[in-house]
């Protein structure tokens, strides 16, 4: 098995968890949810040594897609091979194609819209780090938003589906609380109390201290 090591990298005024996962033995990389701050995320890279091989979007919002396009062309230009850009579901495909819109009502600047080289399906698999991670779709939060997951290594990328004693807003007009809370209960929580999690913003958990603690799941 891979010696997976992981890295957070608080990206945007969001503060947002923009991950990078590495086999520590041949430094292969991911990239997962680079919403901006680019030069940020490529100086953590260079000083880590590591090698991404793709960048992985769990959904579409600004703050965890919005350096995804300049990202990939960075990444390119450095080594002259393209890097894809892999997810969300493609129910996310509005948000990414107004990414420059949502932008503009923060006056943030530099953000480009996106088109992923392979959307996600519920049943997909991907490779991280040399592991292979099973895709799920947990809607709610956003329509086509994805969590990784890997029940070997005991390790969930779960994006802003679950957080440490909350859960993912559903108050945009896209949002269902009743979806969102479904895919934590149907979905993650019996993948088992072991299983640790990275989320879009603050601090990971596990699963199991999530469904004694956090408020939101009783």
């Amino acid at each position: 098995m891979p010696d997976l090591k992981a890295a957070i990298v608080p990206v945007t005024a969001f503060q947002q968890n923009c991950a990078l996962i590495w086999d520590d033995a041949s430094k292969r990389a991911t990239i997962i949810d680079p919403g901006g701050d680019v030069e940020r995320i490529l100086g953590a890279v260079d000083q880590l040594a590591i090698q991404p091989e793709r960048i992985l979007l769990t959904h579409g919002h600004l703050d965890h897609a919005g350096g995804a396009a300049a990202l990939r062309e960075q990444l390119a230009e450095r080594t002259g091979e393209p890097i894809p850009i892999e997810g969300p579901d493609e129910r996310d495909r509005f948000l990414l194609d107004g990414l420059e819109m949502q932008a503009a009502e923060y006056g943030l600047p530099d953000v480009r819209n996106v088109t992923p080289d392979r959307w996600l399906r519920e049943g997909d698999t991907l490779d991280i780090a040399g592991l292979a991670f099973d895709v799920l779709h947990c809607p709610g939060h956003t329509p086509g938003h994805v969590v990784f997951v890997n029940r070997e290594f005991g390790l969930a990328i779960v994006g802003d589906v679950l957080f440490q004693g909350s859960i993912g807003r559903t108050d945009f007009p896209y949002g269902d609380t009743e979806a969102l809370l479904r895919a934590i209960h149907d979905k993650l929580l019996p993948l088992g109390d072991e299983i640790a999690f990275l989320c879009g913003h603050g601090p990971g958990s596990t699963f199991g201290a999530e469904r004694l603690s956090n408020p939101f799941l009783r």
